[in-house]
């Protein structure tokens, strides 16, 4: 399998982030907490989609 340098930054940043806070998840998640509450940009919240229905497959043929 071919090495993705991408892939290999992203899982050395984690582990980094992740050592830094004791690799301890309560931590991390205060962390992340803590620059939420910090941040100036707003999170975007999209209302939901309505469901859309689907016809089983024996109605779909019914007209057929």
């Amino acid at each position: 399998m071919n090495r993705d340098p991408i892939v290999e930054e992203t899982r050395r940043l984690r582990s980094d982030y992740a050592r830094r806070h004791g690799n301890d998840p309560d931590a991390i998640f205060a962390d992340i907490r803590r620059r939420e509450s910090r941040a100036t940009q707003l999170a975007v919240s999209c209302p939901p989609h309505p469901a859309r229905c689907r016809p089983s497959p024996a109605e779909s043929h019914a007209d057929g």
